[in-house]
């Protein structure tokens, strides 16, 4: 139970003290978008339809997009990505409103949402492109991750050191069309039954007043 009191208290203080996060960043969806209130974080922990399907009850998220980055291959496909040769990680490209959601608030859902401490796992699925990772597209998110991070490691909510890359953005690219909005479309499928609905309940009885209505 240590584990979960003590994040839940640091979870908590994170989502009672975050700063609304306005930086404009030069990144592709933002040129179509007419609001300055829009910012973008890019979000490994694992599975991308376990990522998305999360944050696509969160209160202030505009769209999630199921894709890759973090890698050296140029437009590479799920089945490339899966080889584990690309150096891609599977990613949620986040969509926010800034008047709505901080990007501490979700920073504190992604911390909750997966085990950080896990090399290059997240539950039986195992491989590089299932590290935990933070692709920060300014300053003010680097920061922001490595605060966070350490504070996390200090505070002992984890028994082993939390391993989530934090690293620049570079590119994303947008996963096949049959990974968009996959648990709300596939969600009697035997994954999204006993993976991402455990995961999407924990978060919306954790996150509950953070929750879209």
């Amino acid at each position: 139970m240590k584990k979960y009191t003590i994040l839940g208290c640091i979870m908590l203080s994170i989502m009672a003290c975050a700063q609304k996060n306005k930086v404009v960043t030069n990144i592709e969806p933002r040129k179509t978008m007419n609001t300055l209130n829009l910012d973008t974080a890019v979000l490994g922990a694992g599975c991308f339809w376990c990522v998305e399907a999360v944050f696509q009850q969160l209160n202030g998220v505009v769209s999630v997009t199921s894709g890759f980055s973090g890698g050296h291959s140029e437009n590479p496909s799920y089945k490339d990505v899966c080889t584990g040769t690309t150096g891609h990680a599977e990613v949620a490209q986040i969509i926010y409103d800034t008047t709505k959601v901080s990007f501490d608030e979700l920073l504190a859902v992604f911390w909750q949402t997966h085990d950080p401490t896990t090399l290059n796992k997240q539950g039986e699925d195992e491989g590089t492109q299932y590290r935990s990772a933070i692709f920060y597209h300014n300053q003010k998110q680097k920061e922001t991750a490595e605060k966070y991070k350490k504070e996390l490691d200090a505070s002992g909510a984890w028994d082993k050191p939390i391993v989530t890359e934090i690293a620049p953005f570079t590119k994303f690219y947008k996963a096949e069309d049959y990974h968009q909005n996959y648990y709300n479309q596939n969600g009697d499928q035997p994954y999204c039954t006993y993976v991402i609905r455990p995961k999407v309940e924990k978060f919306k009885k954790v996150f509950n007043d953070k929750l879209k209505h």
